[in-house]
């Protein structure tokens, strides 16, 4: 006989961990209005580890849910080069600080594949010391191109997703929510508290 699915009742809303106002605005909006939980943002100052995606975000989620004392949840994006293996994989942000756009297109110069695979990871932890930390991760394949359209957003312009002739930057948020990596994590996301939480 098939075990029913606990859901689990939640009063608190839930923090993502980010000083990034257009970040919060593009996971509220992802989620829509029928999202069961509040989300509220907090910055935090957390260690940045390094290792395995699934691993950075784990270690990044136990620690936000020790100092937030409540449910949390921790976001971690990856843009992974072909050419290069997988890198600069979660260590982007600091090529991006230092490069910009341009300069993560010109670190492809001289390879013939320009391929890249942008990863999102949403850690969440419900708050206890002894809950596990769950993952919903959603991956968007495309190529790495010229920067074109807004620098409002991180890497956007330089990410063409594929069977797309536009780059993240250049299509309407809309478009955007529907194709990226952090809405296809969002969506798995989204689907598990519908599924076992209610308010």
């Amino acid at each position: 006989m098939a075990k029913k699915s606990k859901r689990r009742k939640m009063s608190k809303a839930i923090v993502f961990v980010t000083g990034n106002a257009k970040k919060l605005e593009e996971v509220v909006a992802i989620l829509g209005n029928n999202f069961p939980i509040k989300i509220i943002s907090q910055k935090i100052d957390l260690l940045e580890y390094q290792g395995e995606m699934d691993d950075i975000c784990r270690n990044k989620c136990r620690a936000a849910a020790e100092l937030i004392k409540g449910p949390v949840i921790v976001e971690d994006t990856c843009l992974c080069f072909n050419a290069m293996k997988g890198l600069p994989g979660p260590y982007v942000k600091w090529f991006l600080d230092k490069l910009g756009p341009e300069g993560l297109y010109q670190m492809l110069h001289g390879w013939e594949d320009k391929t890249a695979e942008a990863v999102c990871t949403f850690a969440y932890c419900p708050g206890e010391p002894e809950d596990s930390i769950l993952l919903f991760q959603g991956r968007t394949q495309g190529t790495i191109v010229s920067p074109r359209g807004t620098r409002e957003f991180g890497w956007d312009a330089c990410f063409q997703p594929l069977d797309s002739d536009k780059t993240y930057a250049e299509l309407p948020k809309e478009v955007k929510n529907k194709i990226s990596h952090r809405s296809k994590a969002l969506e798995k996301l989204k689907e598990y508290f519908m599924n076992n939480v209610t308010q």
